[in-house]
């Protein structure tokens, strides 16, 4: 079976910018590349899943969020990294335009995305994670019963204060949280 490590995109791994789509505006979180990395040589599979609202608005494609993905991918390449897949929700129940505008089950909290990597991946749940700077990605994470850590990057600071939330972990960023994972695995 597949150790995955699902994680949330923007504030997770790049720098929250509102409605990310151009490369030129990608920045990755420090030490981010790295940590992927560690992780792909540690045996496990890393799956992004994202919420790509700004596809539902009309302010970017799903050909946008494509390419940066691609992207993505070719700058993690230059570290030895990857990601093995991204899946996105293009969807949103209120503000979405056309076809976008609906109510789905991909949509984090839905675990939509979490099911589309099971026709790719045989999904060990009891040694995969789930790591975001989201109430919604937590909250996905727990319905799809994998161990859930918040990372301090993004909106994570602000949503611990909130305390609106139950994760089992929480960690400054995608470094801490990748350090956590394979020490708590060393442990076992």
């Amino acid at each position: 079976m597949d150790k995955i490590v699902f994680m949330d995109r923007d504030g997770t791994i790049n720098e929250e910018k509102n409605y990310l789509y151009r490369t030129e505006d990608l920045v990755f979180i420090q030490g981010a590349e790295e940590a992927i990395r560690r992780l792909n040589d540690s045996g496990y599979k890393v799956v992004v899943v994202t919420n790509q609202a700004g596809v539902a608005r009309g302010y970017y494609s799903e050909e946008d969020v494509k390419k940066l993905h691609g992207f993505m991918q070719e700058e993690l390449k230059k570290t030895g990294a990857h990601i093995d897949c991204f899946f996105y929700c293009p969807h949103h129940p209120v503000h979405g335009t056309g076809k976008y505008l609906r109510t789905c089950e991909c949509r984090k909290p839905g675990i939509g995305m979490f099911k589309q990597a099971e026709h790719f991946f045989d999904v060990d749940i009891e040694k995969s994670w789930m790591i975001g700077d989201n109430k919604s990605d937590i909250e996905a994470g727990n319905r799809y019963g994998v161990r859930t850590i918040l990372v301090g990057t993004g909106y994570g600071r602000e949503i611990m204060a909130e305390k609106s939330v139950r994760y089992d972990y929480y960690k400054n960023n995608l470094v801490d949280a990748v350090n956590f994972i394979l020490k708590y695995d060393d442990e076992l």
